[in-house]
């Protein structure tokens, strides 16, 4: 079972027809993107019946029609992007999300998090509280601090719920923005070429024009609301200055502007307001920005070509005694851990260990060199160790279930994520998980279920469909557990209908 099912953006494109009823726009992509995106053939669309969302001069489009349709738009989204399974760079993220939250000003106080493994430096936000971050934006990001404002940023819009109000300026211009700008986020996640700017020299200049004049106000409002949400969680609002200015640093050094930039123009005017509105408080330290550093380590470390030469540029680091010492020591032990490497690894990582042996970051990475050079045994004590400290932790739980179904211990792995699968029901990695271990474990019923659930959670219904039609066969004997597989195959055959990808 491959970890991420893919469609062809050309073929994906083509098919939208019956896919601009159902799906949005991600208000985080300019109209311009998806105005180029045009030139492959939307003819058509033009005679596409869009479902009725009310009066467009009043309410234009309801929260929870935003949450359905939002969440349809993540599982397209999914199908297209390959998307990052690291549990400790999402959880990292989940948790600068449960610190911002609370003093948002958004109504549903939750966000699906989807992160994507991409260099380039982009977040965007999809209503329905979805927000993407490219994992290059951890790459450019210098702290915390500039990585939560970017977040921050990235509530405002949902929050002041800008796409339902494009919809009422653009209302004429909704079905190449349903269509376009969908296929651009999948672009720009697929691609680290020109295409995007490609794009951006085919658009309209009155379109180009309108959009940008009305992108502008959406921007200095989130930028208001994101900041005051920093502030009141205790943040450093000067860090949304500071990124802004890094994101100027990086446009003026590279021939194709960042992703972000192409979404989220920054002009001079805007950093200085930034900067004036950031005066009236005091700067503010992170309170961990050593975990972010880490967590920044990880994304670097996955953007070498190999072990070894990542192991030498953080070497080299920790030999000039980078500004982060502790984060380039943990990206060494970790580049050869990768490179199989194992004594050396640990003695790279002794140093932290000893400072700080507290830190389940440190413990995970002990684990996977044990992990890495098949001690099984001793990884396993290390994570248990920890999960009886912190039970609820996902990166322990997630690395948990990984050792195990590598030791061999299959049933014992697929009862732990049998349980946690309905805790996190909305993780395709733990669905990717179980059905491996089920199929390892020979429970064949369990394998079509979990594989079920990964499919349906990436979009791709036709498979899950051919999932439960398994499953059915063998639960002739179960009543209740048929019952379940028929109401599941029902939602998804009702999916089948509605959209054709």
């Amino acid at each position: 079972m491959s970890r991420l099912v893919k469609r062809p953006l050309f073929l994906f494109v083509l098919q939208s027809h019956p896919i601009c009823k159902h799906l949005l726009a991600p208000f985080s992509l300019s109209l311009l993107l998806g105005y180029a995106l045009l030139t492959v053939s939307f003819t058509s669309l033009a005679e596409v019946e869009l479902p009725d969302l009310g009066d467009t001069s009043s309410t234009t489009i309801s929260p929870v029609q935003e949450k359905m349709l939002g969440q349809r738009w993540l599982r397209a989204y999914r199908s297209q992007v390959p998307t990052s399974s690291d549990p400790l760079i999402i959880n990292y993220l989940e948790q600068l999300f449960a610190q911002l939250i609370p003093y948002s000003q958004l109504t549903e106080k939750r966000i699906d998090l989807v992160v994507v493994e991409n260099k380039t430096l982009n977040a965007f936000a999809v209503p329905g509280n979805i927000i993407g971050v490219h994992t290059g934006l951890l790459n450019y990001a210098k702290s915390e601090n500039q990585l939560a404002a970017v977040l921050a940023h990235e509530m405002g819009h949902l929050s002041q719920r800008h796409y339902a109000r494009r919809l009422e300026q653009q209302k004429n211009m909704m079905i190449p923005m349903l269509a376009g700008m969908l296929a651009g986020l999948v672009l720009a996640a697929n691609s680290n070429s020109d295409a995007g700017m490609a794009a951006i020299m085919g658009t309209q200049a009155a379109a180009q024009q309108a959009s940008l004049a009305f992108s502008r106000q959406n921007e200095q409002e989130a930028d208001r609301i994101g900041m005051q949400t920093m502030v009141e969680a205790g943040l450093d609002p000067h860090a949304a200055a500071d990124m802004f200015e890094e994101m100027v640093r990086a446009n003026r050094l590279n021939r194709r502007p960042p992703e972000y930039l192409l979404t989220h123009p920054v002009s001079e005017t805007r950093v200085a307001d930034a900067r004036n509105r950031a005066q009236q408080y005091p700067r503010k330290p992170s309170a961990d920005d050593l975990e972010y550093q880490l967590m920044r380590t990880r994304v670097r470390f996955a953007a070498e070509e190999t072990p070894q030469i990542a192991a030498k540029m953080f070497k080299s680091e920790l030999d000039k005694e980078s500004l982060s010492p502790d984060a380039s020591r943990y990206g060494w032990a970790l580049a050869l851990a990768n490179a199989s490497q194992f004594d050396a690894a640990r003695d790279a990582l002794a140093p932290l260990l000893a400072k700080e042996p507290e830190r389940v970051t440190y413990q995970i990475m002990r684990a996977d060199i044990e992990i890495a050079a098949e001690h099984y045994k001793a990884a396993l004590g290390i994570l248990e160790a920890q999960l009886s400290k912190y039970p609820n932790s996902y990166p322990l739980i997630v690395r948990h279930a990984e050792a195990l179904m590598k030791a061999g211990l299959y049933k014992q792995c697929a009862e732990i994520l049998d349980r946690y699968s309905r805790k996190r029901s909305n993780d395709d990695y733990v669905w990717y998980l179980l059905a491996e271990v089920n199929g390892l474990a020979g429970n064949i019923l369990g394998v079509h279920e979990a594989r079920a659930e990964y499919f349906i959670l990436n979009g791709v219904y036709d498979r899950a469909q051919i999932q439960l039609r398994n499953a059915l066969k063998l639960t002739k004997d179960n009543t209740y557990r048929t019952a379940l597989i028929e109401e599941r195959l029902k939602y998804v055959e009702a999916q089948l209908q509605d959209h054709s990808f």
